[in-house]
């Protein structure tokens, strides 16, 4: 009996501290879940959440031409596509053409991505051509020891006027003179307004951006962030994408807000398209491409049948002239250059004496010179190569007259001319003497049968001399008689 209610008393205890034991469970639980949920999502947690999206960063480095424009439009048309939330174009130029960097700004105006124009490496510059990009961009941003500015409009073709040096004095008279003077001052003020547009629009200096074209002056990266005409420095890629995060910027009537720090960066390489047209936009390639087009297919029109000379010629050519239409190429000085390789080609077939070829290297010089229409850096012809290919035109043209002339001096080898003086053997005697002509015999000479005519009987197998040939009549005498 006390056993028994020894048991019953047991029982309900242990119920009972099972219960609160639940209880505390629970409650443990329920504590670490929405501890849990009060901390900051971990590492593994954050994978789902959306990741920033990317900067795409496009180098532009040398001379501004048709090449790297194409590039640089291509690029920002493809960042937008892909959905980039910034584009960085990383430049280092010493300026280039006029057309090739109005493509660029009108790709940059015409964005919907915010551009960030960025003078990269510590060294580089963004002269000329570059000022006006770095003003056009929503943001301008250089490195260290780089500089920007001489945007001045350059001279054009051969004996063009120099640029300004500044506003005409007042003393300067109200009508100037037509002429080269008149062309200068609208490319001057066409500069200048075109850059004060750009940095109204964009709200920096637009005193000093007329100062680069009138006066070509030039700024450091300190003194371009102090005169507002860039926004920043920042040493290098990261340090400028921590200090655009957070920043508000609109483009194309949309305000964008930036998370660039620590955004993936997409660094844009140009593709062998953007190679090619590189290596061909070069005026000297251009050139030398034309060159070897035009005396391939002189060779392929002289000597028909070797094919090759023709397809690499003719590729070679539409390669030279594709190219020099991209480029600004004075037509004068493409038709001196056609001219002349015309003179060259006459004097391996008129007996002038050196005088068309001559003036064919001259009038080639000349046009070569005047080919380009600008003196922008990087886009002239050296005078050194132009010098390199009238030597060798020169060399050419006297070398094949030289070997012509000696072909000419050498006896005949073959043809009907080369049976005079040929000994050859009767094989039909000759009896009679020929009356109408038309032979009285036949002889074998050089290995062919000829009806042959003598003014003396001749028996067969006697060995006669050719004295002459009339058609398809051979005169010819004994070899006694010879």
């Amino acid at each position: 009996m006390t056993h028994a209610f020894a048991l019953h008393r047991t029982v309900p205890h242990t119920r009972h501290w099972v219960h609160w034991l639940a209880l505390a469970c629970l409650s443990l639980a329920w504590l670490a879940i929405s501890g849990a949920a009060a901390q900051p999502a971990s590492p593994a947690s954050s994978a789902s959440a959306p990741a920033a999206a990317p900067v795409y960063v496009i180098p532009v480095q040398g001379a501004i031409g048709p090449a790297s424009a194409s590039f640089a439009v291509r690029g920002i048309e493809r960042a937008r596509k892909q959905g980039a939330q910034l584009i960085v174009l990383e430049i280092d130029t010493p300026g280039g053409l006029d057309k090739s960097m109005r493509d660029i700004i009108q790709a940059i105006l015409a964005s919907p991505v915010p551009l960030a124009t960025y003078v990269y490496p510590s060294g580089a510059r963004a002269a000329s051509a570059g000022t006006y990009i770095l003003y056009a961009s929503h943001v301008a941003a250089m490195a260290p020891g780089t500089n920007l500015g001489a945007a001045s409009p350059v001279a054009i073709g051969i004996g063009g006027s120099k640029p300004e040096a500044g506003p005409a004095p007042a003393s300067a008279p109200a009508s100037a003179p037509a002429g080269e003077d008149t062309m200068t001052r609208k490319q001057m003020h066409d500069a200048s307004a075109y850059i004060r547009g750009l940095a109204q629009l964009r709200h920096r200096n637009a005193e000093w951006g007329e100062r680069a074209v009138r006066e070509a002056v030039s700024l450091s990266a300190d003194e371009a962030v102090a005169q507002k005409v860039a926004d920043l420095v920042a040493p290098d890629l990261p340090a400028l994408l921590k200090h655009l995060d957070g920043k508000k910027i609109e483009a194309a009537g949309a305000t964008r807000t930036l998370h660039t720090a620590g955004a993936p960066v997409v660094r844009m390489e140009p593709d062998w398209r953007s190679r090619l047209l590189a290596v061909i936009t070069d005026p000297s390639v251009a050139l030398i491409l034309m060159m070897i087009g035009i005396y391939g297919l002189i060779f392929e029109f002289s000597t028909p049948g070797m094919v090759v000379p023709g397809i690499v010629g003719a590729i070679c050519l539409l390669l030279g002239l594709f190219a020099l239409q991209m480029l600004p190429v004075n037509y004068a000085g493409l038709a001196l250059i056609a001219f002349g390789v015309a003179c060259m080609v006459a004097e391996l077939f008129l007996p002038t004496f050196g005088a068309v070829g001559i003036g064919g290297i001259v009038a080639f010089a000349f046009g070569a010179v005047m080919l380009i229409d600008t003196d922008v850096p990087g886009f002239g012809v050296p005078l050194s190569l132009i010098g390199a290919l009238c030597g060798l035109s020169a060399v050419f043209l006297f070398g094949m007259s030289a070997l012509l002339l000696r072909a000419r001096r050498r006896p005949v080898v073959s043809g009907a001319d080369t049976l005079v003086g040929s000994v050859g053997v009767v094989v039909d005697a000759v009896d009679a003497i020929d009356t109408d002509d038309m032979g009285n015999g036949w002889a074998m000479v050089h290995g062919e049968q000829w009806r042959v005519r003598s003014n003396g009987p001749l028996a067969r197998g006697q060995p006669v001399r050719v004295t002459g040939r009339h058609g398809l009549v051979l005169d010819v005498t004994s070899m006694q008689d010879a």
